[in-house]
């Protein structure tokens, strides 16, 4: 998804150098080149690695409720998405580096055989607590193949495939969000989540594989790396750990006890970032008068609206009786919608896009507000089909937005490089959003144990208050600079 909404951004900057672009459109090769022998081993693995990651979350969440019915481990839920995607968020920026001292043939070496491991793990647990720790590893592996896909190109293909290879790679996104929860129910449903993980581990290894023949070798120029921000990402691990805690302690002082400290530690990574010569988030973001971080606030506000995915097909299972294949496609519900708006979305011209943007968060959040008033034991088929239309209209509050705030990052700055910094950090906010309110949301969930109906709506009203923060930060993220009528 944060993929498409750079290309969209690509294509902004590129209208205001007409030459730039004639050149472009000049270069553009067929897709018939790009699929053609010669570079067909490259593109699968580009390809590839990004629909492994992006895929995983929902294959995951569809499976769920049954590895749960095995293993047990329920108070752990939340932590096999908040493990994978904090491990995502560390792994994410750690990727121009390992390609500077590795090459891209070893650093998508290592990111597909950390993630097989990963899934190795995953298949092979007898516990949650090992659950957990295999999703950690896949998450780190999946977190470098996901950055990979897009820093690769210019070195595994010619110019005038660039922009094709980046709509492929952009392209999976969609189809992990559509692929990975109808395949985890098919899984789920035959009772066989452990081979669904070695499904995983064997497509990862034949990628591996093609990886030796078909990428270069040589490491990238080394260039100017700024150090790792080491200590605002353990601050915002702790935080995620603290929040995923919450969870599993007794109800009442001690989750109270846990959230207060996730809290103060999420503070005080937004404190270290904001002083500190290293940071996570361009230093653009904490400069006064500058819109970014209304921009990044808004993006984390939609994204939490996404983890509402993790736990639909739990609620549609035991509250709808749905079988887990049709459980699952209804957790993509959400990303249907994400996807349908985004595709209209991205030609708006730029106030309709500034209305669009302030819209969103009003979307979502009526959506999931309308899903969680109608949880409800033995739901009707007809509810339930009122559940999905409930979330596709969510979904398409995302998607009216997502395209619009990869640009308006850029257009925060005049500075190239600063404003190319500022839209590639939207996955690091992305990806910081989906940790952080899905350990919270585990937390909700377990606040109404004694009746799953009351899990659902806790968790889908809580989330429905950090979207609805959304509706104030849309509306500075999208300010009319000074002067501009």
């Amino acid at each position: 998804m944060t993929a498409t909404s750079s290309n969209a951004a690509a294509r902004a900057e590129n209208t205001n150098d007409d030459s730039a672009s004639e050149s472009a459109v000049e270069g553009t090769g067929r897709w018939s080149e790009l699929f053609a022998g010669r570079y067909l081993a490259g593109v699968l693995i580009l390809a590839g690695g990004v629909a492994l990651y992006a895929m995983n979350l929902y294959f995951t969440a569809a499976l769920m409720p049954s590895i749960v019915e095995d293993i047990g481990g329920d108070r752990y839920y939340a932590w096999v998405a908040t493990g994978f995607l904090m491990a995502a968020v560390i792994a994410s920026m750690l990727v121009s580096r390992v390609l500077a001292a590795a090459g891209a043939a070893a650093a998508y070496l290592l990111g597909f055989l950390v993630f097989a491991a990963g899934a190795a793990i995953n298949a092979l647990s007898p516990t949650m607590e090992a659950l957990v720790a295999g999703r950690v590893v896949q998450g780190f592996g999946g977190g470098l193949l996901a950055g990979l896909g897009y820093a690769v190109i210019r070195t595994a293909l010619p110019s005038h495939l660039w922009g094709r290879a980046a709509g492929l790679v952009s392209a999976m996104w969609g189809v992990g969000t559509l692929v990975g929860p109808a395949l985890g129910g098919v899984f789920a449903e035959l009772g066989a989540w452990r081979w669904a993980y070695a499904l995983l581990l064997a497509v990862a290894l034949v990628l591996a594989v093609l990886t030796r023949k078909a990428l270069p070798r040589n490491a990238q120029p080394a260039g100017e790396h700024s150090p790792v921000p080491v200590a605002p990402l353990v601050l915002l691990t702790l935080a995620a750990s603290a929040f995923s805690l919450s969870s599993t302690v007794s109800p009442g002082g001690p989750t109270a006890v846990a959230l207060g400290v996730g809290a103060l530690l999420l503070g005080a990574f937004v404190l270290v970032e904001a002083k500190g010569s290293v940071s996570v988030l361009p230093r653009l973001t904490y400069t006064r008068g500058t819109s970014l971080k209304w921009i990044y606030l808004t993006v984390a506000a939609l994204c939490a609206g996404v983890m509402t995915e993790n736990f639909i097909p739990l609620f549609g299972q035991k509250l709808g009786g749905l079988s887990p294949l049709v459980a699952g496609l209804l957790g993509a519900a959400l990303s249907v919608g994400w996807v349908v708006a985004q595709v209209f979305s991205v030609d708006l011209a730029a106030t309709a896009a500034r209305r669009a943007i302030r819209i969103a968060p009003l979307m979502l959040t009526g959506g999931l507000i309308a899903y969680g008033l109608l949880q409800t034991d033995n739901a009707a088929a007809a509810v339930v089909i009122v559940w999905a239309g409930a979330l596709f209209i969510a979904g398409l509050g995302i998607g009216l937005a997502f395209p619009h705030l990869s640009v308006a990052a850029m257009s925060s700055t005049d500075d190239q490089a600063e404003g190319a910094k500022a839209a590639a950090a939207l996955n690091t906010t992305q990806l910081i959003a989906y940790a952080v309110t899905s350990a919270i949301a585990g937390t909700l969930i377990r606040l109404g144990d004694a009746s799953l109906v009351d899990s659902a709506r806790l968790m889908t009203f809580g989330i429905a208050v950090l979207t609805a923060l959304g509706t104030a930060t849309a509306l500075f993220a999208t300010r009319r600079p000074r002067g501009e009528r």
